[in-house]
């Protein structure tokens, strides 16, 4: 509630001082215009009282331009509001007040506070909620040569977004390059070939590379995009692996002789894990789940810190397909822990599994006369637990919503995840009797509607520029159909806000000497 009411007092004082500063922006470009038509070297009173009388034979037509100006300079703003939201997804007003006005008017971030006060569980929880809440690869991405592209050839439309491909062009350039690439001219050429953006283009540069020595990055670009079945694929992994094994066991020697060998032996342990995951997902592919299985075992073995690819994701689908239950659990025991970030994979196979014990005798009728057994309360808190984490999984398990082919990048408790986490497990739900109609009765009993995530409110700046404009419209609509009272109205509103002005004017002019006042005039 505190943060809720910092909000509103940060939003509240930026509307004032957006206000105020509209209202002075024009009332300077009248005093400026006045000052322009008067410029005179009289004394001040003779200014104001020329002033006074220029505004008295001023005609009602003025008043119409100067509403309707006032007025197009605030559609225009909200033109700009609603265009740069409908792009960027945020105000450009509240952004410039946030960034340049917050500090004028004693605004604290609130992000410092936040870590001010917190206490060290605090700060593991929040560390956690970020790491749920950003963008992360998806583990079981599709192929695109071997996959994506089937889709492609079939309907003529594109499967993954712009947004999407620009995410993994930067996760190849960090996982797959490094500062020394340009000593080395095939790598050199891999370097440019993953910031291009034309899929023929980053094929040519591989093939290129491939005419100079055996580069395993190219390679592994062949085999995700030139590559038209998982078998071809396969193929070009297994020499990515050749090419990519004698790199790795090269620099693991010399890593320790500066930081530039460093930064290779990181990149060539992310090129190696990268080829042994994609050919574990290939067997996965052709049917050869206990071989992945294994594949993924010793990977994970090997190379056990290496936490960032979920590897152990893609094992819990493979023994999942294998009806392992046995091994799927004990993965979850090592993986389902408290200080590592969770993903639906995880909260939904821990369901699945509690699922499966009562989920073949489950009967909502005899549930609800006898009540539920320990074990019925175990798998429906599950699915609780479950569901809590990603609301959007059910409708797709339950194919209330159509699937699609599922991104290259996921967004942790998002519809992207709950997308890629049903394409893969459907099939698994499917085969344990009686779990879908569990988590059914489960998740249509007890749990609300989703809302859509993530989802955009409408900034407060643009309704306060909507409401400005349309004020103004409406006394330039006044004024055009009541010119002879909105000009009353116009000249005692201008006098009465002249008055100040006049009163200390004449308070300064009987202080200071009538020769400064002078010079002042002729400047």
């Amino acid at each position: 509630m505190a943060e809720t009411g910092t909000g509103f007092l940060e939003q509240l004082k930026s509307c004032i001082v957006w206000s105020w500063t509209y209202l002075w922006t024009v009332w300077f470009f009248i005093v400026l215009f006045l000052v322009y038509i008067l410029r005179v070297p009289l004394k001040i009173n003779d200014n104001l009282s020329t002033v006074s009388m220029f505004l008295n034979t001023l005609t009602p037509k003025f008043y119409v331009a100067l509403t309707g100006t006032s007025s197009l300079i605030s559609g225009l703003i909200l033109i700009f509001e609603w265009w740069y939201f409908r792009k960027y997804g945020t105000s450009f007003i509240e952004q410039v007040s946030v960034s340049h006005l917050r500090p004028l008017l004693g605004g604290v971030d609130n992000n410092s506070s936040n870590n001010s006060n917190s206490s060290n569980g605090d700060s593991d929880s929040n560390r956690q909620s970020v790491s749920e809440c950003k963008v992360w690869r998806n583990p079981l991405n599709l192929f695109r040569g071997a996959e994506y592209n089937r889709y492609t050839w079939v309907t003529g439309r594109e499967p993954l977004t712009y947004y999407d491909m620009n995410l993994s062009a930067q996760d190849h350039q960090t996982f797959f390059t490094c500062d020394s690439d340009h000593l080395r001219p095939a790598d050199a050429i891999m370097q440019k070939a993953w910031r291009e953006r034309n899929p023929q283009a980053r094929i040519s540069a591989a093939h290129e590379a491939l005419e100079i020595n055996e580069c395993a990055t190219a390679y592994i670009l062949l085999a995700e995009e030139e590559a038209t079945t998982i078998a071809e694929a396969e193929k070009l992994f297994k020499q990515a692996l050749k090419a990519g094994d004698g790199c790795y066991r090269r620099s693991q020697q010399l890593q320790h002789h500066g930081s530039q060998y460093e930064a290779q032996h990181r990149r060539d342990t992310n090129v190696l894990v990268y080829i042994k995951r994609r050919l574990a997902m290939c067997a996965r592919r052709l049917g050869r789940t206990r071989e992945a299985v294994k594949m993924m075992r010793d990977l994970m073995k090997e190379f056990p810190l290496l936490s960032m690819f979920n590897i152990h994701e893609n094992l819990l689908e493979a023994l999942l397909e294998l009806q392992a239950y046995a091994d799927v659990q004990a993965v979850l025991a090592k993986y389902d822990d408290i200080s590592l970030p969770k993903s639906a994979t995880i909260c939904y196979t821990a369901a699945l599994l509690k699922a499966r014990a009562v989920s073949d005798k489950f009967s909502p009728e005899a549930a609800s006369r006898r009540g539920l057994s320990t074990a019925e309360m175990n798998a429906v808190e599950a699915i609780h637990r479950a569901v809590e984490f990603n609301p959007h999984v059910p409708k797709y398990l339950l194919e209330m919503k159509s699937l699609i082919l599922p991104p290259e990048h996921i967004l942790k408790r998002g519809d992207s995840e709950a997308i890629a986490y049903a394409f893969f497990h459907l099939a698994h739900w499917k085969r344990v009797e009686g779990a879908l109609n569990l988590l059914h009765c489960t998740w249509e009993g007890t749990f609300h509607e989703v809302s859509v995530y993530p989802k955009k409110e409408l900034p407060f700046f643009i309704l306060f520029t909507a409401g400005l404009c349309s004020f103004t419209a409406m006394l330039a609509l006044l004024t055009h159909q009541f010119p002879e009272l909105m000009g009353v109205f116009a000249k005692a509103f201008l006098s009465t806000l002249f008055a100040p002005l006049n009163f200390v004017m004449e308070k300064v002019e009987s202080i200071l000497p009538s020769s400064l006042w002078h010079q002042l005039t002729r400047i």
